[in-house]
């Protein structure tokens, strides 16, 4: 029997009212408040009683997933924080000293807040990203948060409370609208934070205007979520856990393909009965589950952790998608899985299942010009070279061409990598120069003009 639960967060303030903390060291307690100043944490109940196994912290993956360490920061950006806290500096002092740290952890990667923005009649519009063609990202305002942050989310930075690192819309018809006039937009990504911290009215809000006529050419809506990971009874015995299935219903009755890009991380998520009747009812309103996750050092840099996770996701009728590799952000110098060893544990894992597990693409990055998978190692006129390929891209003809680079052995990046046989570069990079100027001009622009406006009222 499955019993219903009611959600409470722990946050920085709430640590010492965590009764399992008191396994770690005091020096350990104190390093997950430091880091904890800085980047984002959050958790609840669930996770902490129910997936974490406090007698293997702090090597367990949920706990290393959800609880920061002292090394996600560089040894002087911890004793920067550190020694602040010591002299019990006021809370004002702290926060600056939190943004210092924040603005040189790269809080907006690839793009997001210049080149993937869309322009309209000379106006940014705001929480919209649309970077690959066929697909817009929308952000909603309320939807900015999640049930529990991840230590390694490359959107960390919506979730520290400084407003020019935020991304996000309202539900206003501006997004709508941008989405109306670009006929060529066939597949809509609800993203965050995780949109599905939201009740059902707000829900609604933002999904139900796209079942309209007017919205005919889009074609599929995606929900970026980790809720059934984190909190499963969102589908199951929270108060409004029939109506957002209600919701599912429609959506797939409206003929819209309807898609969660479901974070799972570690095998861990997805083992209790609750996750798995959560999965059983969204599964039920005709929508598909597909999986995603970067591979990330101290949780899931294990070929057996895949092959685990991947089996048991088909079993439960979810469709592995993606392997990512984590992005240059936050405490990437903590998570960094080099290029070659990423590529490693994929072939070996990948060898492990079957075919139906298969459908998982990797690993990717997720970079300025395009999703690029790093397709082999090989050896070509007698130089040890990555075989890469853009599974998705700026400009869609640079898919599925083949290009070539210099084998690292300590690369994590695709921007750490060198052209390969004498290139000077690699064969997109002119274009993706181009476009990039031309967005960043665009958008210098009509900041300049806003600015000549206000001046001259």
């Amino acid at each position: 029997m499955i019993l219903s639960k009611k959600m409470k967060f722990y946050g920085l303030r709430d640590l010492e009212n965590i009764p399992q903390m008191n396994n770690l060291s005091e020096e350990a307690r104190f390093a997950t408040k430091v880091v904890s100043h800085v980047l984002p944490f959050r958790t609840n109940n669930y996770i902490i009683e129910e997936l974490i196994d406090w007698d293997n912290v702090p090597n367990d993956p949920i706990f290393q997933l959800t609880f920061m360490q002292r090394d996600m920061l560089l040894p002087e950006q911890f004793n920067k924080m550190a020694d602040a806290i010591l002299r019990d500096e006021n809370s004002e002092k702290l926060k600056a000293i939190a943004n210092e740290i924040r603005y040189e952890l790269n809080p907006h990667p690839a793009g997001q807040m210049t080149a993937n923005v869309p322009i309209e009649n000379d106006e940014v519009i705001p929480g919209v990203q649309h970077k690959y063609r066929e697909t817009a990202l929308v952000f909603p305002s309320a939807g900015q948060t999640c049930h529990a942050y991840c230590t390694f989310c490359f959107r960390w930075a919506q979730f520290v409370g400084i407003n020019d690192l935020k991304f996000a819309t309202d539900e206003s018809n501006r997004f709508q609208s941008y989405l109306k006039n670009h006929k060529e937009i066939t597949d809509v990504l609800f993203t965050g934070g995780d949109p599905m911290v939201m009740g059902i009215k707000k829900l609604e809000a933002y999904i139900l205007p796209l079942l309209k006529p007017e919205f005919e050419h889009i074609k599929s809506i995606r929900i970026g979520t980790k809720s059934i990971s984190y909190w499963p009874f969102k589908y199951v015995t929270d108060k409004d856990a029939d109506a957002v299935l209600g919701l599912l219903d429609k959506i797939v009755a409206a003929g819209k393909h309807l898609a969660f890009m479901a974070h799972f991380n570690h095998h861990i998520e997805s083992s209790t009965p609750i996750a798995h009747e959560a999965i059983r009812r969204i599964r039920e309103t005709g929508a598909q589950i597909r999986t995603q996750s970067p591979i990330i050092k101290h949780i899931n840099d294990d070929a057996a952790v895949w092959a685990k996770m991947w089996k048991d996701q088909v079993a439960l009728g979810m469709i592995p998608y993606y392997m990512f590799i984590e992005r240059q952000t936050g405490a990437q110098n903590y998570f960094e899985v080099p290029l070659s060893r990423t590529l490693e544990i994929y072939r070996d894992a990948i060898q492990e299942v079957s075919g139906l597990c298969r459908t998982v693409r990797g690993p990717s990055m997720s970079a300025t010009p395009g999703k690029v998978s790093i397709e082999g190692i090989s050896k070509v006129y007698g130089q040890k070279v990555f075989v890469l390929n853009f599974l998705q891209s700026r400009n869609p003809d640079w898919i599925k061409r083949p290009f070539f680079a210099k084998y690292d052995e300590s690369a994590g990046w695709l921007t750490d990598l060198e052209p390969a046989f004498g290139e000077e570069k690699f064969f997109y990079q002119g274009e993706l120069k181009q476009m990039l100027e031309k967005k960043r001009n665009r958008i210098e622009k009509i900041e300049e003009d806003k600015e000549d406006v206000l001046q001259s009222a």
